[in-house]
């Protein structure tokens, strides 16, 4: 109920998925039915066995403050879909409203996984010859060294169900390859990742140059610096795409050049897409949930619904559990030099 082109858009994007899949995992929509029925009734979608109604008579805005809106709010579309994972009545959460009351009600509610401390935000981005996953993207700015390897399991485990990669290959963001460069963070990492290294497939530290090179399948670093990793990316791709049309369109020689070139161009917007895959999931929970863009359209958030779908398939949580459990037991062991 919360995203920017409001429920039409979710249900138009449930409409899409169902379509194309017809195996497609049950979809609840949670929020009010006094406005989904008639968009499922205008939409052609009547409740079925694929499909089911709940209804939450608040709605968290983006202009909420996160924890006031959890507290006042409880009957809110974000808060009872949350509680429907948290009771097992679902297993994914697919949201395109507040990130801060998203990510804070589900910390609060479903709880960090046992022997994960903090959850992490995982982004799937595109580089050269595919794509890879930032982790983290923004969930735990202040991290300390256990909470990167923790996000190497976590960031493989995604890679591996979202982009079908068996063996992902694991590099640790610094400021440089040579020995001792970085920052105390980096360099405790680096070690305790060597350390866990029969869990995940760890191809060591890497520069900011090699992250859009197919040199890694999963970039981990600090909420910190992936936030403004992504943030940034996100703003060169604009930039670039505005000053491109800006020089097409320079004179009528370009511009017929860039008719001929037409397909591309859209060959290339499609590579970079960030609706390719949906949103971002809040890993390390006990139960699943994914951060779709607030002004997600319904291709975008069709995506999402496709994204939680593996999500389910590949027991993402399960494969966790069991490599942080092992991680946490390497790391409570003596290291030797």
């Amino acid at each position: 109920m919360g995203g920017d082109l409001g429920p039409a858009e979710v249900v138009a994007a449930v409409k899409l998925a169902f379509a194309e899949r017809p195996a497609l995992k049950p979809v609840t929509l949670v929020g009010d039915q006094n406005v989904l029925i008639p968009l499922l009734k205008s939409a052609g979608l009547p409740q079925d066995a694929r499909l089911s109604l709940r209804h939450a008579s608040e709605v968290i805005t983006m202009e909420d403050k996160p924890l006031n809106a959890l507290k006042r709010k409880k009957d809110s579309s974000m808060v009872r879909a949350i509680e429907l994972v948290k009771n097992h009545e679902a297993s994914v959460v697919v949201s395109c409203g507040n990130t801060g009351a998203l990510m804070a009600g589900g910390t609060l509610k479903l709880r960090t996984m046992e022997g994960i401390a903090r959850p992490a935000l995982g982004a799937i981005c595109p580089r050269e010859g595919g794509h890879f996953v930032l982790i983290d993207a923004g969930a735990n700015p202040d991290a300390k060294p256990e909470h990167l390897v923790h996000n190497a399991i976590l960031g493989s485990h995604y890679c591996r169900v979202m982009l079908g990669t068996k063996l992902p290959r694991v590099g640790l963001i610094t400021i440089g390859t040579e020995e001792g460069k970085g920052n105390a963070l980096s360099t405790e990492a680096n070690e305790l990742l060597k350390r866990v290294g029969p869990l995940i497939n760890y191809a060591g530290v890497i520069e900011g140059f090699q992250v859009f090179a197919e040199h890694v399948d999963v970039v981990v670093c600090d909420g910190f610096v992936g936030n403004i990793m992504l943030k940034s990316w996100e703003s060169l791709v604009k930039f670039f795409s505005s000053m491109l049309r800006e020089e097409l369109k320079a004179n009528p020689l370009r511009a017929t050049g860039a008719l001929l070139s037409q397909g591309a161009f859209n060959a290339l917007k499609q590579r970079i897409n960030p609706d390719k895959y949906g949103g971002a999931p809040l890993l390390g929970l006990n139960g699943h949930i994914l951060k779709a863009h607030g002004s997600s359209n319904r291709r975008a958030i069709q995506s999402a619904i496709y994204a939680a779908n593996e999500m389910i398939k590949g027991h993402l949580n399960q494969h966790i559990e069991a490599d942080i459990a092992r991680a946490n037991e390497l790391l409570a062991q003596p290291a030797y030099s």
